[in-house]
């Protein structure tokens, strides 16, 4: 039989076949297929750090409201105290405006650096930080924002405070407004130290221990006047990133202030506090991926 009659009767028993492809040629299934493959979803937008930190800063704000009042209590009382003992060792002057400066400033060291290194040195002992190292957030903006929300307790207690303290020394209020400066910049220096104190100590008690240590040195350095303290401890006084902030507003009670000086003192605090929580942020990382 002929190549054309085995042609013709393959025709009639299969009319539907398809003839085989040329050797080397690619399936015609494969190139479909390839073609209609699923394309991966494009990942969402990386998170901005502003609406992060902003996100971070209500929800510690809301968490740490329930111990607003006994901790606005604690701080406040604890200055209040001091100064009162110091008015039978302190008349008046330069001493009675270290004092009141010193204690207004403590209540931010007391939350800003004290609790907020318990606070982070919590959350690397219980595991926490695994919690905020799956949300989409720049890390900045998780210790930003929980040193914002500590520091966030201490304006109300550091203003009762300084009102007192004018009123026990007969110290004048009309440099009151520079508060406004000081809190924030002494608190941001404060509460990168102490946030960074919390997540480089290798155990939670060594955390709380360091954090009462700092507040000690904020109580002893800045409250006591610097007239009565040998030259060493004056040293060891100005490399303390509060020491600034209790120059700054001690400087206002004076006839004539020197702003300059108090500008000087203020930018000084503020380089600080851009450090100390650049090496927070530096810490979260680190004890974040371990």
């Amino acid at each position: 039989m002929s190549d054309r009659s085995t042609g013709a009767v393959r025709a009639v028993l299969a009319p539907d076949a398809v003839p085989a492809p040329p050797a080397g040629a690619a399936p015609a299934g494969a190139t479909e297929g390839r073609a209609q493959a699923p394309q991966p979803a494009p990942l969402a937008p990386r998170a901005r750090f502003f609406p992060s930190l902003a996100a971070v800063y209500r929800a510690q704000l809301s968490r740490a409201r329930v111990a607003r009042i006994p901790l606005l209590f604690v701080a406040t009382f604890q200055s209040v105290g001091i100064m009162i003992l110091m008015r039978g060792v302190v008349d008046g002057g330069s001493e009675a405006r270290a004092v009141v400066a010193g204690s207004s400033v403590l209540v931010v060291a007391f939350v800003a650096l004290n609790l907020l290194a318990q606070y982070f040195g919590q959350l690397r002992a219980g595991g926490g930080l695994d919690h905020y190292a799956t949300l989409p957030v720049p890390p900045a903006s998780v210790v930003l924002g929980a040193a914002a929300a500590y520091a966030s307790f201490t304006l109300p207690g550091t203003l009762v405070t300084a009102v007192f303290g004018c009123l026990l020394f007969g110290l004048p209020m009309s440099g009151l407004w520079i508060l406004a400066a000081v809190v924030p910049l002494a608190g941001a220096a404060l509460a990168g130290l102490g946030a960074a104190l919390g997540l480089l100590a290798p155990r939670q008690e060594l955390a709380t221990l360091a954090g009462q240590l700092g507040m000690s040195a904020a109580l002893l350095l800045g409250v006591l006047p610097p007239e009565r303290m040998p030259a060493v401890i004056v040293w060891a006084r100005d490399l303390l990133p509060s020491t600034y902030g209790v120059e700054a507003f001690a400087r206002t009670f004076a006839p004539d202030p020197d702003w300059a000086a108090v500008a000087f003192d203020l930018g000084v605090c503020g380089a600080v506090g851009v450090l100390s929580l650049t090496v927070a942020t530096w810490a979260y990382r680190r004890a974040a991926v371990r």
